[in-house]
């Protein structure tokens, strides 16, 4: 099979692409198949749609239906770009200058001079050609199944000194999988469907929906008592308080596979997975305090919960001791916040090392399929990369989301508004440049 090489220009490194696979001739079964996959409900934000653009993945015409379910009508960008971003079913009031009045560390998704070749701020600080390893050719540093090449590893658990915070955090995490093991001694379905909807509301309310998409992000508004509730959600994720957690995230953008990044594959796969968590003063170190949440520290509902932090997740176990006794604890703590931990952890790991890049964000961001499945969405990692203001993560219509859906059923009831999306015009650009750049690639190459 003919490989394509992308040469990063921010990693003067390669990717692995493959070329979009020629069309199979149409059958009976697949022209049903495209009638029902071109049919979108309507609170998932199919609409007519007249023109039809070049799809962003494979380079092929697609449907209005389609086309509608990938967003949207007019409106005004991040940082007040015209044209890169979209509100469906209504104009933005005041949408951008708000936004960016609100949140002072979200930057526009276009670069400088209106290209949409990158939506990332990365660091100056980027990694070396040895950060990926030459296509086809493996070494020893290579992380399992991957071109990503470790370039360093940190040293997390021995040989430096440990803070009372890293104790504590590692303290927390070890309790937590310990729990887990009494999980089969301590079944009841009961217990389960506690765990289940606990983890619904802490990892998709919580964690996705509110931590993630929506005060990291800002992409989109809810009404502050709505706001507040799915944060809350997300601090009986145990998985910090919103101002710390926003915080890292942010960086991670401003950051990405860099030197600064809080937690890049570069530095090992578990590093990325959980071990940068143990040591704290290594992010300050990287990053300096966190600066970038002005926007939220100057809300006391998050300052309350920063103080109180502990609080709260000890509240919520004695209510479940109270309501079920040792099982709920063990399946409404243990196994639900591990289960979390991990699925959220993915993220940072998994969709840096294993999966596609139809965009040339600059970073090792991937599209991975059962991250995707488990982490309600957040598994289409290059898509977000490569537009870090947009509500939906699945572009495609078949690129399953579960935090579009919740984020697109408030908007119809109301509660969401300037609901940010790529605009078709972005999406066009983007995909422009992303192709220019691999055949220049394999221009140079051959």
């Amino acid at each position: 099979m003919a490989v394509a090489v992308v040469v990063n220009s921010k990693f003067r490194v390669g990717h692995r692409v493959r070329p979009p696979p020629l069309p199979a001739p149409a059958t009976a079964g697949t022209q049903l198949w495209r009638r029902l996959a071109a049919w979108t409900p309507v609170f998932l934000g199919a609409e007519e749609n007249s023109s039809s653009p070049v799809s962003a993945y494979s380079g092929r015409k697609v449907g209005r239906k389609e086309v509608a379910a990938l967003c949207c009508h007019c409106g005004t960008a991040p940082g007040g770009a015209k044209d890169d971003t979209e509100e469906e079913d209504s104009p933005l009031v005041g949408g951008a200058a708000a936004l960016e009045a609100e949140s002072p560390w979200e930057a526009s998704p276009s670069t400088s001079g209106g290209s949409a070749s990158s939506s990332t701020t990365t660091s100056s600080s980027t990694p070396s050609a040895g950060s990926m390893s030459t296509p086809g050719k493996r070494n020893n540093n290579n992380i399992l199944w991957s071109d990503v090449e470790v370039r360093r590893r940190s040293k997390v658990y021995w040989g430096r000194q440990w803070n009372a915070l890293d104790v504590g955090t590692a303290g927390v995490v070890v309790s937590m999988h310990a729990l887990c093991l009494f999980a089969p001694w301590a079944f009841t379905w009961g217990a389960l469907w506690t765990a289940v909807g606990l983890y619904l509301a802490t990892g998709l309310l919580g964690i996705t929906l509110s931590f993630h998409r929506n005060l990291s992000h800002r992409s989109f508004r809810l009404p502050k008592w709505l706001e507040y509730t799915f944060a809350y959600c997300g601090v009986q994720a145990l998985q910090g308080n919103p101002l710390d957690w926003v915080s890292t995230h942010r960086y991670h953008h401003q950051h990405c596979d860099s030197d600064k990044d809080p937690h890049s594959p570069l530095e090992g796969f578990w590093f990325s997975h959980m071990s940068w968590l143990f040591d704290t003063a290594a992010i300050v170190q990287r990053c300096g305090e966190p600066s970038n949440v002005g926007d939220l520290e100057k809300q006391p509902f998050y300052r309350f919960l920063r103080h109180t932090y502990v609080i709260h997740p000890i509240a919520l176990a004695a209510l479940l001791y109270a309501l079920g006794g040792f099982p709920y604890l063990v399946w409404g703590m243990g196994v639900r916040i591990v289960w979390v931990y991990h699925v959220t952890w993915l993220v940072n790991s998994a969709c840096h090392v294993w999966g596609q890049q139809p965009w040339n964000t600059g970073d090792l961001s991937r599209n991975n399929w059962w991250v995707a499945v488990l982490a309600f969405g957040e598994g289409w990692h290059n898509n977000h990369h490569a537009f870090e203001y947009s509500a939906r993560h699945g572009l495609e219509w078949w690129q399953l989301d579960v935090t579009w859906y919740v984020v697109r059923l408030l908007q119809s009831l109301g509660l969401a508004t300037d609901v940010r999306l790529p605009s078709r015009a972005h999406l066009l650009e983007k995909k422009k440049a992303t192709t220019a750049a691999a055949m220049a690639a394999a221009a140079s190459s051959s």
